[in-house]
């Protein structure tokens, strides 16, 4: 089967992550009710596409209780792409195979102030990739390798926080998609706090919308 344009032999691992101007990518408890402020439909596509061109999303295991629960109901663009394309939840702990409201967290109340479609119907969420996705309990980086190996679309990484600064601190991503919001948190989670050392990246574009936000696209120079 011959690759499309998009698809490559190795696959790259690439984060995308809301960030604040001062470097956060949440509140001190989880809080990310500031993304949706400055969120304009521009944006929104950006998204959306960057979404598309991935061939899995992989995540920690809180973030994949708040997003099991949140996208089977949502009417938002970004529902599709989060719906259809596979997933993998990274932990190594026990985890709860079937999504679990009792153990989402305070993203998951910031999104639902702007969540379309009612109340949590777990016959949606049986029907999609939510409820069955792949689990990935050994090594950080064999794992990440694992899945550049495979055929298609590239991997796009999630977080939660501690996930994206685990990615960052093993020096695993290949491409960073920071989607910088006009506002200053003054506190929070960084995503590069674990660093023991300068991480230099390349800009490789830089793209404004009308709300403020700006999405850059960097590639580390020390992969």
């Amino acid at each position: 089967m011959k690759l499309n344009e998009r698809e490559s032999k190795v696959r790259k691992l690439i984060l995308k992550m809301f960030v604040s101007v001062d470097g956060f990518v949440c509140g001190p408890n989880g809080e990310i009710d500031w993304i949706f402020k400055s969120m304009n439909e521009n944006a929104a596509d950006w998204i959306v596409d960057t979404l598309w061109q991935s061939g899995v999303h992989i995540m920690g295991s809180k973030t994949y209780q708040d997003m099991a629960v949140y996208w089977p109901t949502s009417t938002q663009s970004f529902a599709a792409p989060m719906n259809e394309i596979p997933k993998v939840v990274f932990t190594k702990k026990g985890f709860v195979e079937r999504p679990d409201v009792n153990l989402t967290t305070a993203a998951l109340k910031d999104a639902s102030r702007i969540k379309q479609g009612g109340e949590i119907n777990y016959s949606k969420i049986n029907n999609t990739d939510w409820a069955s996705p792949q689990i990935a309990r050994g090594n950080l980086a064999e794992e990440i390798n694992k899945l550049k190996q495979q055929s298609g679309k590239n991997v796009l990484a999630h977080g939660g926080a501690s996930f994206a600064q685990s990615l960052v601190e093993g020096n695993l991503i290949d491409e960073y998609r920071l989607v910088i919001h006009p506002v200053s948190l003054g506190n929070g989670r960084s995503l590069f706090s674990r660093l023991t050392k300068p991480l230099n990246l390349k800009l490789d574009s830089s793209t404004e919308f009308d709300s403020g936000v700006v999405a850059h696209v960097y590639h580390p120079l020390d992969a």
